[in-house]
């Protein structure tokens, strides 16, 4: 809910368009929020009347897809969110630059998964060709936060656990080209400034982070 409320509260006086996503989240979507009972359907499948303001466009995993009225096309990947829990990870790219976003997702170590794996494994080429230009990764919780309480998140600890594997995957040089833009940070405030804190000191990858503020524009080269 903490993804979609805006989407749901926003769509009385939002414009038509396409809602992406893997089958499995669409129809959450469609079976538990855009209901009559919940709220309305405001989209083109469910319950009855479908008010069609918005069209679901299943995405196949491993499959690009464009994105309608631009010039940008999507790839969509799954992702383990406190297995056996799904989440998405979703490669938009633009002519010769990519960006990767991953949703919600816990460390392989974590979750018993190879998730994560497969996905670095995809995207190294990517990295060694220099398309690939920024990765949108979570950090939920400081590494306080017991592995049994972390619900499919990532603590400081586990974001470079596996960045550090999919570095060994990459050419060094091309990999420091990479901006890592750290994302989900949970309040409180005591606790996202202890988690950015522990990514700072922490960060012997050298990684470029970027934690990007709400309302400023993020420039990725």
């Amino acid at each position: 809910m903490d993804h979609v409320a805006g989407l749901i509260i926003n769509s009385p006086a939002d414009t038509a368009k396409n809602i992406y996503g893997m089958p499995s989240v669409l129809s959450i979507l469609r079976d538990k929020y855009f209901t009559w009972d919940a709220w309305a359907n405001f989209a083109n499948e469910g319950e009855k009347p479908q008010l069609k303001k918005y069209t679901y466009f299943p995405l196949i995993e491993g499959n690009t897809y464009p994105l309608a009225g631009t010039e940008m096309k999507v790839k969509a990947f799954e992702l383990s969110h406190g297995n056996p829990y799904k989440s998405s990870a979703f490669l938009i790219s633009h002519d010769d630059s990519d960006v990767l976003y991953l949703g919600d997702t816990g460390a392989d170590e974590i979750e018993h998964s190879d998730k994560l794996m497969k996905l670095w494994q995809t995207i190294a080429p990517l990295i060694n060709s220099g398309q690939l230009k920024a990765i949108f990764l979570e950090v939920s919780f400081p590494n306080e936060q017991p592995d049994k309480q972390l619900f499919g998140h990532l603590t400081p600890r586990l974001f470079f656990s596996e960045l550090s594997k999919l570095k060994a995957l990459t050419n060094e040089k091309a990999f420091k080209k990479v901006s890592f833009i750290v994302t989900h940070i949970k309040p409180p405030k005591h606790q996202s400034e202890k988690i950015k804190k522990q990514l700072v000191l922490g960060n012997t990858l050298n990684l470029n982070l970027v934690f990007p503020e709400q309302g400023n524009q993020l420039t990725i080269n």
